[in-house]
């Protein structure tokens, strides 16, 4: 396999989003028909094998945001998960992958805003920037001065990364003004933190709030747009991401600016991150086929795409306590 190299930098720029448009957002219309076809035919026209197969999930995991977001987390599991981070597959794997002299990380890791100093340190001198989940995360319901404190907090405790979560009851009752004003007063919180906008995506009740809620986040300012925290009954999903990635290529239409991606939830197995991939390379082209403008929030995905590498090199599965990821 020819060799790569992925070096992470947050370098990219800021999303500066642009003026509130209410009729951008009244036109959106979404046919949930033609999404759910659109989305049956994709296993089957792209598959990759063999090395090509192998090469994907080295780049999938280049995008992963390794995230441990438990009530029972210790500044022993963060420490144990940052080291993860910075070697994400054996070196025997990589060697026999002719990989051996490339830099492989994954995107992110992303934590609570008590885990914020502990990452920090750990990942120390390696560019892996700590994401910080913020605003009241999962619920949101917190008083907004005190989820602005909190993104705050996170950034002068050395997060480079914040993800936002929105309230939900201004997109039910499609109060997009009080939306788009709640996102902006994050975004400029989180002052040179790049700001990653959590939908709750179940939750919001239609796939076409969804498609709109999406636009008037990336109007407030968003440098992502992310489907879920991983902690509502439904998580991210293909019909959904979709939706979310045309909104993403009709705002770039619209104002020039690249927006992110970030599904999350759900995502476990190597099979299903290369279609989440693939999505992004046919929708969006490969710009975005980057940690600048897509990741996946995951903890289990890790050690399934490197159990599916070890098996291209072997031949045979390892059993999964062999790819540990905390």
């Amino acid at each position: 396999m020819t060799q790569q190299k992925q070096i992470l930098t947050n370098s990219f720029p800021r999303a500066e989003g642009c003026d509130f448009h209410a009729d951008w957002v009244n036109g959106i219309k979404i046919n949930k028909s033609a999404v759910d076809r659109r989305i049956s035919s994709l296993a089957g026209r792209r598959t990759v094998k063999k090395q090509w197969q192998a090469a994907w999930l080295l780049k999938a995991i280049s995008c992963i945001d390794l995230t441990t977001l438990s009530g029972d987390d210790t500044e022993g599991r963060v420490r144990r998960l940052c080291a993860k981070a910075r070697h994400p597959v054996r070196s025997d794997i990589l060697d026999a992958l002719g990989f051996s002299g490339g830099q492989l990380t994954t995107a992110a890791v992303c934590v609570y805003h008590e885990m914020v100093a502990t990452a920090v340190a750990a990942l120390k001198g390696s560019d892996i920037p700590v994401a910080a989940v913020s605003t009241g995360f999962p619920a949101g319901l917190a008083p907004l001065e005190t989820r602005l404190a909190e993104i705050r907090a996170s950034v002068a405790a050395g997060a480079r990364e914040i993800d936002i979560v929105i309230s939900r009851r201004y997109v039910l009752t499609a109060d997009w003004q009080a939306l788009y004003d709640e996102v902006r007063a994050f975004r400029a919180a989180c002052g040179a933190a790049h700001m990653k906008t959590i939908l709750a995506t179940g939750q919001l009740g239609s796939i076409t709030k969804v498609a709109k809620a999406s636009m008037v986040c990336m109007m407030a300012g968003a440098d992502f747009i992310k489907t879920s925290t991983g902690m509502e009954p439904v998580n991210a999903t293909l019909p959904v991401s979709l939706v979310m990635i045309r909104m993403i290529r009709a705002f770039y239409e619209k104002t020039g600016q690249k927006i992110g991606y970030k599904p999350a939830g759900g995502i476990g197995s190597a099979k299903l991150a290369l279609h989440y991939l693939m999505l992004v390379k046919e929708e969006l082209g490969d710009d975005w086929l980057t940690p600048d403008l897509f990741r996946f929030g995951a903890s289990s995905l890790l050690g399934d795409i490197e159990r599916q590498l070890e098996h291209f090199v072997t031949g045979r599965y390892s059993a999964a306590n062999r790819h540990p990821s905390g």
